[in-house]
């Protein structure tokens, strides 16, 4: 449905802060959307964007309990701005560790971080859309969960609490496009490959020589498709996830 033409659509985000969120916010400011980001720490003095102090909450996704503060907050700001949310985008994540850099796999993770990964990159957006759901129904928004290459194969640099965890989510998504479908809301999740951020780990031009596209991804070609799916260009798109990965896996 269409957004009343006297008022902005809104779109939660959360790691907007660099990478992928970074562009997703340039994306959907340029298009004229209000923006509130959420993150651990506070908005950057430093950023360029100027809307963004204002429309900041610094929320830890790793505590469930601030994160549903964090979301009453949310909810108290969508309704100064008529009560709709008009898309979700659960960008956030974590993926520990070993002192060294080095990978930490299935037999090396103490269950601390398994635990600490989970509420982070799954609970986390598992809270936000259920906590956000009256916003999104009023608006017939979308949600776009943000899963991984390493959610269906293991990565060489991704973790096995990452990885199982991004699964984790490509199932939500599934769950949440049966139920929020029924209520007018879609819900679909991309699988980012390898692109070209800052936390790229060492390593990654071995990568690139089995892609056939033979690049990395850039953050904005993620971004224009967050964009493409909260808008009326994925109208029908629902219970997807889409790979974009440069023809990885095939």
């Amino acid at each position: 449905m269409p957004p009343s033409p006297d008022r902005r659509r809104i779109l939660v985000l959360t790691g907007a802060s660099r990478g992928i969120g970074h562009a997703t916010v340039k994306r959907f400011s340029s298009a004229g959307w209000r923006v509130i980001t959420c993150s651990r720490h506070g908005f950057p003095e430093d950023c360029p964007w100027e809307a963004g102090p204002e429309d900041h909450i610094q929320i830890n996704l790793g505590n469930a309990a601030n994160t549903a503060e964090g979301i009453s907050e949310m909810k108290r700001r969508i309704a100064e701005d008529g009560g709709e949310l008009h898309a979700l985008v659960n960008n956030a994540a974590i993926s520990p560790k070993q002192e060294d850099g080095g990978r930490l796999g299935a037999l090396n993770t103490h269950f601390d971080d398994w635990s600490k990964v989970f509420q982070v990159n799954f609970f986390g957006p598992m809270m936000l859309a259920a906590g956000l759901v009256d916003e999104l129904t009023a608006a017939k928004g979308a949600v776009v969960n943000v899963t991984s290459i390493a959610g269906s194969r293991v990565h060489p640099f991704a973790g096995s609490a990452y990885g199982t965890s991004k699964a984790a989510l490509a199932a939500l998504t599934r769950e949440q496009a049966n139920d929020f479908g029924r209520l007018g809301v879609r819900v679909n999740a991309i699988a980012p490959g390898e692109i070209d951020t800052s936390i790229l780990s060492p390593g990654t031009e071995k990568i690139v020589e089995n892609i056939p596209m033979q690049r990395l991804g850039k953050p904005d070609e993620v971004a224009k498709i967050i964009y493409a799916l909260c808008t009326e260009t994925g109208s029908y798109v629902n219970g997807a996830e889409i790979h974009i990965n440069g023809g990885q896996h095939v």
